[in-house]
């Protein structure tokens, strides 16, 4: 298996995971993923940066035949998809050094039993002389993990930015050609492992631009070598501004919740409101999360299960929590049979975020007459607190 040069002197030597389907048991992968590993040679010095997931240890190494000496093993992020084969190139290459933040060389005891004395932590702004190369080392904590650190080759200006600006994409091509396919694959990305922290991703993304790259190198997905292109859509994505639109995810076990959902749906769109509505026994979590990134309002629309909303609701509004999401309005729809029990507490299962909760919509039963005007006023509510919001898109 060849090694791909990127520059004279800079290869990848990663692993594409065709197959993979799910990430963390949880992350939905309809388009798989890689494992991006970077050589870069100077004149003195060889360091490779990360290495990858530990099932594919033989495929680093087979793109790593030849290659004589590492004097420097990168790691940014202690997880095991960047660092699981740190442990076997240390074995291959007895001189190699593993470079980490402190927290890094903390992790990586914990987590892979990385001798103390094959590891070096790095400070930040740090920097290391390969020889007519220098590697800064910028430490980005909450990229995604607190011992997170990306790399800067200065003289070639070339980001290698850990998970920042990363795409789960399987694809042959070692750049980011299909910018359509490569930007939904990152807006995804963004959503599920990065949208909870905005505010440090748009200190980062000023970082990086005072950087000038020419290049980035993520950790999944392709190389962008037309970096205004990923960083112009993360100052959208992190900067907070929401759309005319609004998320609804909705479970219905006997049809009346569908009802609810339904009207709502026609009333929005006949008031020029954008929705999404999400079933939440087929979920697609990659999606739900990607709509979340610049939806106004989200709606939740559950029937009552056990004096609580449906387990399907509450498992999706603790993600949404966890996500964090820009969303500035929030609202419920439900029915209910023998008792309404704690349905309808929005406020409840979003504690950590903040949202203006709309008064819900809860019926008895088979929705009447005037529950279907009440979801109208719902609608007309939303509207009016839409006013003046961009379309959906982006």
């Amino acid at each position: 298996m060849n090694r791909r040069e990127i520059r004279p002197g800079i290869e990848w030597v990663g692993a594409v995971d065709w197959q993979r389907q799910l990430f963390d048991e949880l992350i939905p992968l309809p388009r798989g993923t890689s494992y991006n590993a970077y050589l870069v040679r100077g004149r003195e010095k060889t360091a490779l940066l990360d290495a990858v997931d530990p099932a594919f240890r033989a495929v680093l190494f087979q793109r790593l035949e030849g290659v004589e000496r590492i004097d420097y093993l990168v790691a940014h992020h202690a997880e095991q998809d960047h660092s699981g084969a740190i442990p076997d190139v240390l074995a291959r290459f007895p001189e190699a050094k593993v470079l980490a933040t402190p927290k890094g060389v903390q992790f990586l005891q914990e987590l892979l039993a990385v001798p103390a004395d094959r590891l070096q932590a790095v400070q930040d702004g740090e920097t290391l002389a390969l020889g007519g190369r220098t590697l800064r080392f910028l430490h980005m904590p909450w990229v995604h993990w607190p011992e997170t650190m990306v790399s800067f080759l200065e003289e070639d200006k070339v980001l290698f930015p850990c998970d920042l600006f990363g795409s789960h994409l399987a694809t042959s091509d070692l750049w980011a050609r299909d910018e359509a396919a490569v930007l939904d694959a990152a807006r995804m990305y963004y959503a599920q492992i990065l949208m909870h922290a905005p505010v440090v991703i748009r200190k980062y993304i000023e970082r990086i631009q005072a950087l000038g790259p020419a290049l980035i190198a993520p950790s999944h997905g392709p190389v962008y070598d037309r970096p205004a292109l990923i960083l112009e859509a993360y100052r959208r994505w992190a900067g907070g501004v929401v759309a005319n639109k609004v998320v609804l995810p909705y479970v219905s076990m006997h049809g009346s919740t569908a009802l609810l959902v339904q009207r709502l749906i026609e009333s929005l769109t006949a008031r020029g409101v954008s929705v999404q509505p999400f079933e939440l026994a087929h979920l697609r979590l990659d999606q739900f999360a990607a709509a979340l990134v610049d939806a106004a309002t989200i709606v939740f629309a559950a029937p009552a299960v056990l004096g609580g909303a449906h387990p399907l609701a509450a498992f999706v509004a603790a993600l949404v929590d966890a996500y964090k999401p820009p969303v500035k309005y929030a609202g419920y729809l439900g029915s209910y049979g023998w008792s309404r029990g704690q349905i309808g507490k929005t406020a409840e299962m979003l504690p950590h975020l903040k949202v203006e909760v709309l008064d819900p919509v809860l019926c008895a039963g088979l929705p009447r007459v005037a529950d279907l005007e009440a979801v109208d006023r719902l609608a007309a509510q939303i509207a009016e607190k839409h006013a003046g919001l961009a379309p959906a898109g982006g």
